[in-house]
């Protein structure tokens, strides 16, 4: 009789102990929410004559800081990587920025190192360069099991060097290639931010891909993250804010079917 309460009462023990050490449905929820963000900047002279880069740049420090809090059901990344878009000649490697540059940073200090980081001056636009340096950090941290989410912020249009070096050209939309990035993970979308509506239509059509996700946001569009924005009040409580980037920016986009 003793013996069977002593045996019960060490089931019990195991049990609560074991419980104990599981993760709580929540935090198994916000880990597997946790995805991989890598933000591309169009450091190029033709992005800046836009007039939409400077505003890009502050929608972008709202867009890191979001994610980072996880407010409003952002996703909060586990790795984030930001890197400038373009070059002044061919295939010019670029630093890309990990999440450490952005924690314990307020919104208007990570405003400040992107426009210290990143001079729009350079004179081509690679968007091939930006994507195989992607390809190569993924495989090289492990991230292929978490959603990749590609934010590219550009007036979205190529340009290279001529054989002289002389003078900048516009590429077809067909040499970007989003193909090395189709079976590295499971889930990776990619997310342009303002292009003009008619070079979103030439990335959602012509730009080489297969499963990789495909999402656009043109410049008029872009322009709608202010009016979210209540002056005076505490970023976690931007509720309107945040909920625009979900519906918006990171919004949930079927793979392409042919």
């Amino acid at each position: 009789m003793w013996l069977k309460k002593i045996v019960a009462l060490l089931l019990l023990t195991s049990l609560v102990i074991v419980s104990g050490c599981l993760p709580s449905g929540e935090a198994t929820e916000k880990r597997m929410k946790r995805v991989s963000i890598f933000i591309g900047i169009d450091a190029s002279a033709s992005f800046a004559r836009t007039g939409n880069y400077d505003e890009a740049i502050t929608f972008l420090a709202h867009y890191i800081y979001g994610h980072m809090k996880g407010y409003g059901g952002l996703n909060e990344p586990k790795a984030l990587y930001v890197a400038p878009i373009g070059g002044f000649s061919p295939d010019e490697p670029k630093s890309f920025r990990p999440i450490h540059d952005f924690q314990k940073k307020s919104i208007a200090q990570i405003e400040a190192d992107l426009k210290e980081w990143l001079v729009p001056d350079q004179t081509i636009t690679d968007f091939n360069v930006f994507l195989d340096r992607i390809k190569v950090l993924i495989q090289k941290n492990n991230l292929v099991l978490t959603p990749i989410n590609i934010v590219i912020v550009s007036d979205g249009v190529p340009s290279k060097l001529t054989k002289s070096k002389k003078k900048v050209v516009r590429m077809p939309f067909n040499s970007i290639d989003l193909s090395n990035l189709d079976y590295l993970a499971r889930h990776i979308t990619v997310r342009l931010l303002y292009p003009t509506p008619v070079v979103a239509e030439k990335w959602e059509t012509e730009v080489k891909r297969n499963r990789v996700r495909m999402n656009t946001v043109d410049d008029q569009v872009m322009k709608g993250w202010r009016e979210q924005v209540v002056e005076g009040k505490p970023a976690a409580e931007q509720e309107e804010l945040w909920k625009w980037m979900k519906d918006i920016v990171d919004k949930r986009v079927r793979r392409r079917t042919f």
